[in-house]
């Protein structure tokens, strides 16, 4: 059967990887990203049944207008893919800038609220869903220098399984750890350290069946890729 996919944070890394991989096997995607240029490249290669806009996380208006035109002229999300998120420069929590924690927060805690408060009555009225939202290892454990992120992806997690609590039984909300991917994110963290993950494209071979696979029977469960 043919999904309806939605996923954020497409314009590169694990989210294009994810959302080309997904597409290729038949189902529809429906993305988002900040960086315009790089969603133009994406489309290219992008079929009929890959629509991708320019939408800030952190702008919870746009955030609504984006799920209502998608929901509105493609139809209503069989599966939400929450993949965006940033994180801070190597440093000691207390040397991190007000506005770059501030705007972490924005994106991995407040962009994945605005999307899960704007589609999911959506998927409710529809009967059924799951909702897949990306943590980390750094979701689970913590690290020194980047206090932030940990704390964004172990809000993600407390989310997630709060979450499963209040949907129906037709619906799951998963908090899924993705693993080690080479990633600019990685990099940022590990410089060339990074380059021992895979790559996304390596990693999504694996990742596509897993996130098509997520039903309601996984509803609560914290899993990993």
């Amino acid at each position: 059967m043919t999904k309806n996919v939605l996923i954020t944070g497409v314009s590169r890394g694990l989210g294009r990887a994810l959302a080309a991989g997904i597409n290729s096997t038949g189902h529809r995607v429906a993305g988002c990203a900040r960086q315009v240029e790089q969603l133009q490249a994406g489309v290219s290669t992008a079929s009929s049944d890959y629509r991708v806009d320019s939408v800030d996380l952190s702008d919870d208006q746009a955030v609504g207008l984006w799920i209502a035109d998608v929901v509105a002229n493609w139809g209503v999300p069989d599966l939400v893919i929450n993949n965006a998120g940033i994180i801070n420069a190597n440093q000691p929590l207390w040397e991190v800038p007000y506005a770059d924690f501030q705007q972490i927060m924005r994106v991995n805690i407040q962009g994945v609220f605005s999307v899960i408060r704007h589609v999911v009555p959506h998927m409710i009225q529809g009967n059924g869903g799951v909702i897949a939202n990306l943590s980390s290892g750094w979701g689970r454990s913590v690290s020194a220098d980047v206090a932030p992120y940990c704390c964004s992806k172990w809000g993600i997690e407390g989310l997630t399984l709060a979450l499963a609590e209040d949907f129906p039984s037709s619906m799951a909300a998963v908090p899924v750890n993705p693993g080690v991917i080479n990633t600019e994110m990685l990099q940022s963290c590990f410089g060339e350290g990074a380059k021992n993950a895979p790559t996304p494209d390596q990693w999504a071979v694996q990742a596509v069946p897993f996130f098509l696979g997520l039903s309601q029977r996984d509803n609560g469960r914290s899993l990993s890729v």
